[in-house]
């Protein structure tokens, strides 16, 4: 049993019981189960389906199995008398959630508690599970399972990959990779461009082969010889770092991972739009046949780096932006003047247009008009426009947009200390930030606040009131917004009255006792406001529970683990009606977006709820399990994060091609009415969307592509403007020139968007075998096309795409599409939706984390250590190791490691006496605890959402979850390591070949 002291997650400590219920029947509304005081017996039957066997110890140091005592999770359903549905799974959570406990577990039925509570976050996993046929998990640090026949037997039918010819028994000779004595990557074939040929070990065994733990272990493939994602990003930066000038046409970019200033010379930096291929094939079968998608990854209002301009603004008056009569494509360096600078010929259309008179100019000897340098839009790749009243809604120019703080007030609120946090942090930490114009002294966002559990409450801040005044709303079927004037303050004219409201709302209902919320209404009371002060704005709304109680928007509960991983996860991952969709499309054409952040105690269907902020060009944030005092620094940082975020409001993107291809499918959250324009009630610097381009016609090799990205947005002052992106690509016959230019990172990031996508229209089997399809493919036309005849035994990988095995693997081992019961409902949705809109950038370190020794630290360099690869095998017992996936931070540290190491950092004589559940290093007057608190904090500030650190100790229970983001091994899940992976593939592309 926990120490006294601990309460239950959502619950009073001490045990104070759940408040008086006025109906029993109501009571699935997210409560914590009941408190059991046997901690009785572990269900056997929680592990994933069978057919995912047990992990192997292949490639692994036998110091990293699973850690004593791990059992499988305990059962976490409410109490019988609250009548679950029986399918319901533990509300364990991974993602905004918690690991396994740092205790030995919860005691029978409840859930984890406070003080055993570790961080929360992304990617944790509630303990080791029985794997299929397994009546308990392994008993001691570096047991593992007896493993399979062979570790490509285990990777085919633990991934669900097809069943291969020859699969069982002795290989065939020459049927996977050939023997060689050098087990080297050597130089390919290909002129100007590197191939790589992968030849394994001789000794390698044959794939139907039994093995097991017993018998000496037979070499393997040696990582050390595949291609390495460290590898290339240094190389990248040894070569690229410094200045990118974006004069030439088809100019693929530096890695994300490289730190380089654009100097904007007529085509838009990559941080505004990158492509899958910067030499786009002139026909479509040839495009088809290559199997690489042509897309663009685009974030119209990316954060520019220190050294680099914004885009600058250009006004035109009243003639407004010039644009060609036909496409109606913006004026653009590309953009040919003829007839002595009085017309203009369309490079996207061909059409010739008039130059209004008010912007001719002469042209010099070249045919450029003689002040194309003091015009951005005639030489820069980006710049904005002044838009006129014809942009605007009804012809009228556009308020300052509004913020509206919507906070739940319900028992479960107030008793994890959510209420009282937002109160005490929200105007010192939090509206202080709000974003304003560049040069503006304050910012012109108005603020207003609402609180809710099963009714509305409004508040009058006016500032000429003594006191706020509170006006209730209470008919939810048909919300209205009870003020108007009032409602909506600036924060310098009201400020004395926010304060005494924020100081009041804890207090009055510090006694709730409503356990039931509501949802729709109050998104509904948010929208209404907006209309009614003609403006657009965002929706902060903090929700704790399921919204059970009877109004538009009720939910219920329809958790079942069971059906993750099955052809029927699909019904579980998508809405369960089309209440908020619809809210969603409402919010949209009123230029209201909405941002949720959600402190759930049990299942709250993110899959329904996220259904308005993907709609809207909303983010989603999930605390499970939230305790002010563990979880409040995490939540107020995101919160300032969130709000001080440069934004565009009620914007609408549309993307023109050049003659011969055209967009024809967008990604991202965001909604359309039509099939060419994006509509997004906000979108911030760190959201992205994708479009995939093909082809319409033969292109013209010497004319090359053109693409202009044009955003039409209402800025944080009200103001209406245009920004604009311009590429250019080349065009190619040649498919070497096509595998020269590709841009891996963008290609993968699109590769995980469509993955999401498919995920929710059929089976997690049919989505792992379409990406590996996909990649065979891609490998397979490489090899035939461009590479030299060589032996079949041979792997060759074109340069570019070196790391896209590898890259694909952590694709499909992703938690956002890997099927199965490890994760929860909420979880697997919440990592969909976060998904769907990132960027190249954090879709990188996403999908292959950061992984950097920091026991060796040069404390005189202000530089990051060089990563290392992520992989059990990498890890020294006297190391220190810092983890990071943009999402959450662990810092792993070997039982070995030194303990003056351990003193200078923690403050302690050795690493057991460490602080688990403190996710804070002490501020300790040594160099070394300064500098390893800069890395944190360098980290922490390159990612848009705060990662807390979690401390993991070797061999401690918690490792298993760290262990989850090595994505180089094979998975506990039974998933694909690369060696796995690589073979595969190798074996998919010479089936293709032949």
């Amino acid at each position: 049993a926990p120490p006294p002291y601990m309460g239950k997650p959502g619950m009073p400590p001490g045990g104070g019981g759940l408040p008086p219920m006025s109906n029993p029947a109501s009571s699935m509304s997210g409560f914590p189960p009941m408190p059991n005081t046997s901690s009785g017996p572990q269900p056997p039957n929680m592990g994933p389906p069978s057919n995912f066997g047990p992990p192997t110890s292949v490639g692994q140091p036998s110091n990293f199995g699973p850690p004593s005592g791990v059992g499988p999770p305990t059962s976490m359903g409410p109490p019988s008398s609250m009548g679950p549905p029986s399918s319901m799974g533990p509300p364990t959570s991974r993602y905004g959630g918690f690991p396994p406990s740092s205790m030995a577990g919860p005691p029978g039925n409840m859930p984890p508690t406070t003080a055993g509570m570790p961080p929360t976050g992304f990617g944790q996993s509630t303990g080791y599970q029985p794997m299929g046929g397994q009546q308990s998990p392994p008993s001691g640090p570096g047991m593992m399972p007896p493993p399979p026949t062979s570790s490509t037997d285990a990777f085919q039918t633990q991934a669900g990959f097809p069943p291969q010819p020859g699969q069982m028994g002795n290989q065939p000779p020459g049927q996977f990779l050939a023997p060689s004595t050098h087990g080297q990557f050597v130089p390919g074939s290909l002129p100007g461009q590197q191939g790589f040929t992968y030849q394994p070990h001789q000794g390698q065994p044959k794939m139907g082969a039994p093995s097991s733990m017993q018998q000496p272990a037979p070499k393997k493939l040696d990582p050390d010889q595949m291609p390495s994602p460290i590898q290339v990003i240094e190389d990248d930066r040894a070569n690229r770092t410094g200045y990118f000038q974006t004069n030439a046409k088809g100019l693929v970019p530096p890695l994300v991972t490289t730190k380089f200033i654009v100097q904007d010379q007529g085509n838009c930096s990559p941080r505004f739009m990158r492509s899958t291929m910067y030499n786009v094939p002139c026909t479509s079968d040839m495009m088809k046949n290559s199997y690489i998608p042509f897309a663009l990854n685009i974030c119209p209002f990316a954060s520019v780096e220190e050294g680099e301009q914004e885009p600058p603004v250009v006004d035109l008056g009243e003639i407004g932006p010039v644009r060609c009569k036909r496409c109606k494509a913006y004026m653009s360096p590309v953009m040919q003047f003829i007839d002595g600078g009085r017309r203009f010929q369309c490079v996207f259309c061909g059409a010739a247009t008039d130059v209004p008179a008010e912007y001719f100019q002469h042209l010099d000897h070249t045919g450029r008009r003689v002040d194309c340098y003091d015009r951005p839009e005639l030489c820069l790749g980006s710049y904005e426009f002044v838009a006129t009243k014809d942009y605007c809604k009804n012809g009228v120019m556009p308020k300052p947009p509004a913020f509206i703080f919507m906070i739940d007030v319900s028992y479960n609120a107030v008793k994890s200390g959510l209420t009282n946090l937002i109160c005490e942090r929200l105007k010192d930490d939090v509206l202080v930030n709000l974003p304003k114009e560049s040069g503006a002294d304050e910012s012109e966002i108005r603020v207003g606040f609402v609180t809710y559990a099963k009714e509305i409450h409004f508040y009058n801040v006016k500032g000429s009131l003594a006191q706020p005044q509170m006006l209730v709303v209470s008919d939810l079927d048909d919300v209205f917004v009870p003020l108007l004037d009032g409602f909506l303050v600036t924060l310098s004219e009201s400020e004395a009255v926010i304060d005494s409201l924020l100081s009041q709302i804890p207090q009055m209902f510090m006694e709730s006792r409503e356990t039931e919320t509501i949802l729709g209404p109050v998104i509904q009371a948010g929208l209404d406001a907006l209309k009614s002060a003609d403006c657009c704005g965002k929706l902060y709304i903090f929700h704790t529970s399921l919204p059970i109680a009877e109004a538009p928007g009720k939910l219920k509960n329809r958790e079942d683990r069971k059906l993750l991983g099955t052809e029927k996860e699909k019904t579980i991952l998508t809405p369960q009606n089309n209440f908020y969709t619809n809210l969603g499309k409402e919010c949209v054409a009123a230029g209201c977006s909405v941002d949720i952040f959600l402190f759930p105690n049990s299942y709250i269907d993110v899959a329904s709820m996220s259904e308005v902020c993907r709609l809207t060009g909303g983010n989603m944030y999930k605390y499970s399990y939230f305790q002010a005092d563990l979880d409040g620094e995490r939540f107020i940082e995101d919160l300032k994060k969130n709000v001080q975020n440069q934004r565009a409001f009620d914007a609408i993107l549309r993307v023109r091609t050049s003659t011969g291809i055209r967009a024809v499918d967008f990604y991202g959250n965001f909604f359309m009415a039509n099939t060419t324009d994006v509509e997004m009630a906000s979108v911030d610097r760190d959201q992205a969307i994708n479009v995939e381009i093909k082809h319409d016609d033969k292109l013209n090799e010497s004319d090359g592509a053109y693409i202009q990205v044009a955003a039409l947005y209402t800025s944080v002052s009200g103001k209406r403007r245009l920004r604009i992106h311009n590429l250019s690509l080349n065009c190619c016959t040649q498919m070497a020139d096509l595998f020269r230019n590709c841009e891996l990172d963008t290609l993968v990031n699109f590769m995980s968007k469509q993955v999401i996508r498919t995920a929710l229209n059929t089976t997690p089997k049919q989505v792992r075998e379409a990406v590996m399809n996909q990649v065979s493919q891609i490998l397979a036309c490489y090899r035939k096309n461009c590479a030299s005849p060589s032996s079949a035994g041979q792997l060759i990988l074109p340069e570019c795409m070196k790391l896209l095995p590898v890259y694909s693997n952590c694709i499909i081992k992703s938690d956002g599409l890997q099927g199965g019961q490890e994760i929860s409902t909420d979880d697997r949705s919440y990592l969909m939706h976060l998904i769907n809109s990132m960027d190249v950038t954090n879709s990188h370190v996403f999908f292959y984390p950061t992984l950097i020794p920091v026991h060796n630290l040069d404390v005189e360099s202000t530089d990051l250590p060089t990563a290392i690869r992520c992989s059990a095998e990498r890890l020294q017992e006297d190391g220190v190791y810092l983890l990071e996936n943009g999402i959450s931070m662990f810092m792993w540290i070997g039982h070995k490691v030194d303990p003056h190491w351990i003193q200078q950092v923690f403050g302690v004589q050795s690493a057991a006496q460490v602080d688990i559940d403190k996710c804070t290093l002490l501020d300790l007057d040594n160099e070394l605890s300064q500098r390893l608190r800069q890395i944190i904090n360098d980290i922490r500030c390159c990612r848009h959402r705060y990662m807390k650190l979690t401390v993991v100790r070797q061999r401690d229970k918690l490792e298993a979850w760290f262990n989850h983001f090595l994505v180089e091994d094979k998975g506990l899940n039974g998933s694909a390591s690369y060696v796995d992976f690589l073979c595969h593939i190798h074996k998919e592309i010479r089936n293709l070949l032949s």
